[in-house]
């Protein structure tokens, strides 16, 4: 979202078997980043030519890092080896950002900017701009205003003109979280008891931190791969952002992290792995699923969404998965579990609700596959201008 030619609000990478990127042409004097996932950090090394100021929570900025060279290195490895930017962008991008921690209000090109604690993953922001003649707007970016295990739920918003919100879970309320833990567990429980193996999928950014703190939290010992690991060494950094940051180093003190030449070893008794990717499409969970896809014992627990076009998907719909050119047709069972750190239907139409209680004058959905019919129930049940942006619109007020 490009606002008055000048601020621009996030700029992410759309992953799948070919990643989509932001429109070009944007010249940003500012770009204020929301949190570190890569479908709204993504593609920010991209803007550095430009020379625009940068500013993030510390996780942020952090995690956006992180991911730049994570994108560096797939780029590498894959047919094409196009990355939307080179190293030296990123290390541009790292001396260029600023951090700024919640409710701290800071000023840029005129502008009056503050973050404010958005729940979803550590560093999480909602972003409030406001101009010099007093126009304001708030951007929620992805947000959930119930805790987790890791995070807080998000901090009361600000009032302002103009509300941009997510809609990813509009018209879908999510199972209460108590509740997806208790079966969560139990799955894990029966697979290991008849000598299966418990794959758990994760997001390297939040979702594994979570998943482990559940597991310790019922006893379970798990072993860990992937680039989670390297996600919780820089959350270490950052315990002012965590909702316990003792259960979190208890839970990776307990777990048993796993080196690469380890990975056969741990398969030859029952065991719980968590590992990345969360949507299967790389990491080491394509090595252990090419090594269980013929055991009907064990058990592939899918711990959030599943992009369409992802192997994730592909496992849930039709039980199989692509690697290196070939299909493997899944013996063990796959099952998913909403451990979504986003905010359901209900939170979404209070949080629109309230803000227009407020005086907001118009509402922007975004991020969602439902974004019209969420901006048609804002207008028909609550009165105000509400807009479901496409790709590259432009409004003006």
């Amino acid at each position: 979202m490009l606002v008055n030619e000048e601020i621009l609000l996030d700029y992410g990478i759309k992953t799948g078997d070919i990643p989509e990127y932001p429109l070009n042409g944007m010249e940003p004097k500012v770009v204020l980043v929301s949190h570190g996932h890569l479908d709204h950090c993504g593609a920010v090394p991209n803007l550095m030519y430009q020379n625009p100021e940068v500013f993030m929570t510390p996780p942020t900025a952090d995690l956006t890092f992180l991911l730049g060279k994570d994108t560096l290195k797939i780029a590498e490895r894959t047919l094409s080896g196009v990355s939307p930017f080179d190293p030296d962008d990123l290390q541009k991008l790292a001396n260029r950002t600023q951090k700024i921690d919640y409710d701290k209000p800071f000023k840029s090109h005129g502008y009056r900017i503050c973050f404010y604690n958005a729940g979803h993953i550590p560093g999480a922001s909602g972003i409030f701009l406001e101009s010099e003649s007093g126009e304001s707007l708030f951007y929620t970016g992805d947000f959930s205003l119930k805790e987790t295990r890791l995070v807080p739920g998000a901090a009361e918003f600000p009032e302002a003109d103009t509300l941009i919100l997510e809609s990813t879970y509009f018209g879908e309320e999510h199972i209460p979280r108590k509740e997806t833990e208790e079966r969560f567990i139990e799955s894990i429980l029966s697979t290991i008891d008849r000598g299966g193996t418990a794959l758990i999928p994760a997001f390297a950014i939040g979702r594994t931190q979570e998943i482990l703190m559940l597991l310790d939290a019922h006893g379970i010992q798990a072993y860990v791969d992937g680039m989670g690991r390297d996600v919780y060494k820089l959350l270490k950094k950052y315990p002012e952002y965590l909702k316990n940051p003792k259960l979190l180093d208890r839970a990776f003190g307990r777990a048993i992290s796993v080196k690469d030449h380890q990975r056969d070893s741990i398969l030859k008794e029952p065991s719980v792995i968590v590992t990345t990717a969360g949507m299967l499409n790389g990491g080491p969970i394509l090595y252990y699923l090419s090594r269980l896809y013929k055991d009907p014992s064990s058990k592939v627990l899918l711990t959030g969404y599943q992009v369409e076009g992802t192997n994730g998907r592909l496992a849930l719909e039709h039980r199989m998965i692509e690697t290196n050119g070939d299909v493997l047709a899944l013996k063990p069972r796959v099952e998913q579990y909403d451990f979504s750190a986003h905010s359901g239907d209900g939170e979404l139409k209070k949080v629109v609700k309230d803000f227009c209680r407020k005086g907001t004058e118009r509402v922007f959905v975004m991020h969602g596959d439902k974004t019209e019919s969420f901006a048609q129930w804002i207008s028909e049940e609550i009165g105000v201008d509400a807009y479901a942006p496409a790709n590259g619109e432009l409004f003006t007020f």
